[in-house]
């Protein structure tokens, strides 16, 4: 009997530093998505279409340079295993790769973020219709404060007249779609899948798609290095840390955590670029990070009253 305790008490262990880790990957994540903003800022000639494939392109280098480093001869029969779920997420990370940049061109930023605002509520939704999974009270009331907060932020550069502007936020909208879905996936294909080939297939099929329009190309040797770092480090690497975390957090969680991209971005552009937010900006954010606390801080006082 003592040997099964203490058995189950190293395996909450192991559980609750898991969890932990998950988070630190999870924070580190959309830290690294957020400095697209200040990184574009300093492109001299590359347009947002040569942006989206040369990005897609070097993410697709890197992930599969870190496969082949990892798995060796192993990175083809693991992008086989993962199957119609490696197919379909990979997909969505090509629909959410170039639906964000289509629609920063179709209609405000503000706009695009405001309709990106939805993804944890929309992820959590889907996750309890497929997934049948519980959303804590905690979970809904940290939703809703995000979204308050990304309200708050960008609300007053909101922009609904035009037609460009409903079709703008027409294309956001696949954004949040697709995230939900690409998350449910995650969840629902299980620890027994990896889905790292995956973003590779996204990257590639991101490229691919974007290439005719990114002709003929104008990025200089600086637009391009700059372009290397943003496929490397802002889009192939954290995609890939979000997929190590994802196991132990639930859907909900990640979509909620990712929020930290756009709280985060702007005050990489105003320390790197000189744009200073506005106060908006900073409280919204400010809410938004305060909602992500209270979810986290609640669940882990949920696992100390249980035990885990």
């Amino acid at each position: 009997m003592n040997a099964i305790r203490e058995a189950k008490q190293a395996e909450r262990i192991g559980e609750v530093g898991a969890h932990r880790r998950a988070i630190v990957l999870m924070i580190i994540a959309p830290t690294l998505w957020s400095i697209a903003g200040v990184v574009t800022r300093h492109l001299e000639f590359a347009g947002r279409w040569e942006v989206t494939f040369w990005r897609s392109l070097f993410a697709a280098l890197f992930v599969l340079a870190a496969m082949l480093a990892t798995r060796g001869r192993g990175a083809w029969a693991t992008m086989r295993a993962s199957g119609g779920y490696g197919v379909l997420s990979g997909a969505m990370w090509a629909v959410m790769m170039i639906a964000f940049m289509l629609a920063l061109m179709t209609t405000t930023t503000a706009n695009t973020l405001i309709v990106n605002s939805i993804t944890p509520l929309v992820t959590a939704l889907l996750a309890r219709a497929v997934l049948k999974d519980p959303i804590a009270p905690r979970t809904w009331a940290a939703i809703a404060l995000a979204i308050a907060g990304m309200l708050w932020m960008f609300g007053s550069g909101f922009v609904a007249g035009e037609p460009r502007h409903v079709a703008g936020m027409l294309i956001a909208l696949a954004v949040p779609l697709a995230a939900a879905v690409n998350l449910v996936t995650l969840k629902h294909a299980g620890k027994a899948v990896d889905l790292i080939p995956a973003v590779l297939l996204g990257a590639i099929l991101s490229a691919a798609l974007t290439l005719p329009f990114a002709l003929p190309f104008q990025a200089n040797a600086h637009d391009i290095a700059l372009l290397a770092l943003l496929g490397c480090l802002q889009l192939g690497l954290p995609c890939m840390l979000m997929l190590r975390a994802s196991p132990h957090l639930s859907a909900s969680e990640i979509a909620l955590m990712a929020m930290l991209e756009v709280v985060l971005g702007p005050l990489w552009v105003w320390l790197g670029a000189g744009e200073a937010p506005a106060l908006a900006t900073l409280a919204g954010g400010a809410l938004v990070i305060g909602a992500l606390l209270l979810n986290e801080l609640s669940s882990w006082g949920e696992r100390a009253r249980n035990g885990r």
